[in-house]
């Protein structure tokens, strides 16, 4: 009984100690979710000049997965095209799990689409990278991503959306096309 009681007394005062300390962020894991690699054009892509056209997309969501644990997947798609072929396509999907403890919803919202995405990118960026060179391509330097403009511009889209002055409901802002840049 006595234990008991003592382990409430410590509940309440780590409870307690959390609330003082006020907003808390932290990663407790990742992982690679999902990935793919097709090299339709081979071995046909490996012959003549490399110089293919690069398009990449980006996206992200997230979900509550406990009361203060959230997931968060960076979606990322590139595809190598020369002359009209396909010479290879290559989906990640990155996860992560974070701690977000005593952010108001303003704030999480703008964690969850900023900072975890920042966090995850290099994990991502790498795992194409090492996708494309075991598929015999050289290798696929994925420029860095500002995801704080991102999240600024998809920002604004909406609130001109709200406002009815939106063009023609575009695309999310997170699938924007950053620089890719190969080597």
């Amino acid at each position: 009984m006595a234990e008991d009681e003592q382990t409430n007394e410590e509940t309440a005062a780590a409870q307690e100690t959390d609330q003082q300390q006020g907003p808390n962020f932290s990663l407790q894991r990742i992982y690679l979710k999902d990935a793919s690699f097709e090299s339709p054009g081979s071995p046909q892509s490996f012959q003549g000049q490399w110089g293919p056209k690069i398009t990449f997309d980006i996206k992200s969501r997230s979900q509550k997965i406990q009361d203060e644990l959230y997931e968060v997947i960076l979606i990322l798609t590139v595809e190598a095209r020369q002359d009209e072929a396909v010479c290879f396509l290559v989906e990640v999907q990155q996860g992560a799990v974070f701690t977000c403890r005593g952010l108001e919803e303003v704030q999480l919202e703008q964690v969850l689409n900023t900072v975890c995405p920042n966090i995850i990118f290099p994990y991502a960026r790498e795992a194409i990278d090492a996708m494309v060179i075991k598929g015999s391509f050289p290798p696929l330097m994925l420029a860095p991503v500002n995801f704080e403009a991102l999240y600024a511009q998809r920002k604004e889209q909406e609130a001109q959306q709200a406002a009815g002055t939106g063009a023609n409901g575009a695309d999310d802002a997170a699938e924007a096309a950053p620089e890719v840049t190969d080597s």
